[in-house]
């Protein structure tokens, strides 16, 4: 195993619940949305478990980064 997919693997869980928070959130607080909660709950597990998937292989190579921002060419801190 890469080491990209351990971490993407750790990651994914957390991604996950805040997918699923934010959209849980988003559908019970519309009064429209939240009279359809029985429908859109589980399709907003559904979404979310796909999605996180993505999104956390793209956050993976961040995560081991040292230093993914710009240093200045002089070495000065």
């Amino acid at each position: 195993m890469s080491t990209r997919f351990m971490i993407a693997a750790l990651v994914y869980m957390m991604v996950n619940a805040v997918l699923f928070g934010c959209a849980v959130t988003i559908v019970l607080a519309i009064p429209v949305l939240a009279a359809q909660a029985n429908t859109l709950v589980p399709a907003v597990v559904v979404t979310s478990l796909i999605l996180a998937l993505p999104v956390s292989w793209f956050l993976a190579p961040r995560l081991r980064a040292r230093y993914w921002r710009d240093r200045p060419a002089s070495g000065a801190l």
